[in-house]
């Protein structure tokens, strides 16, 4: 019996806090998710990663199934790299979820603007945190459709 074919798909964590970085992997480890996750600590490291270059230029070919990014990280925040990723045909279609502690109105409208498919604070009790990351990750890696003729929807009928 093969996987289905999201499955095999990376989720990309961009977080540099190590508490959050902590509490997001276990959330995702309850949701029981199959996908790998791929963590990286700055917005540098997740454009590199996305784009094959440096560090990531040896990766094998194909994007995340939904990037978990961080607002505040260094080198690159993580509207920068929003910014990049919806600039570029090749990751556009990504679906890109901030992740963010911050409540600001700016840093959302800012977001949405840029072609966030989601905005979530961070809750500060675990079990909501927990509760939060697994939804998301459920909703991005199983049960969000495909845009019509993605890979994934062709795979559907095979």
């Amino acid at each position: 019996m093969s996987q289905p074919h999201n499955a095999l798909k990376p989720i990309l964590l961009v977080e540099d806090d190590a508490r959050d970085l902590e509490l997001t992997l276990v959330a995702l480890e309850r949701s029981q998710l199959a996908n790998e996750v791929v963590v990286l600590r700055d917005g540098a490291q997740a454009l590199d990663y996305l784009r094959r270059e440096g560090q990531h230029a040896d990766r094998a070919e194909g994007n995340p199934a939904v990037i978990l990014l961080d607002l505040k990280l260094p080198k690159v925040n993580g509207l920068e790299v929003l910014e990049a990723v919806r600039a570029s045909p090749a990751l556009r279609s990504i679906p890109v979820v901030m992740l963010t502690s911050s409540q600001q109105e700016a840093d959302v409208v800012k977001s949405y603007e840029l072609g966030v498919n989601a905005y979530v604070v961070k809750p500060v009790e675990f079990s909501q945190f927990v509760s939060a990351i697994a939804d998301l990750g459920i909703f991005w890696a199983v049960l969000n459709e495909p845009p019509p003729g993605s890979l994934r929807a062709s795979r559907r009928y095979e």
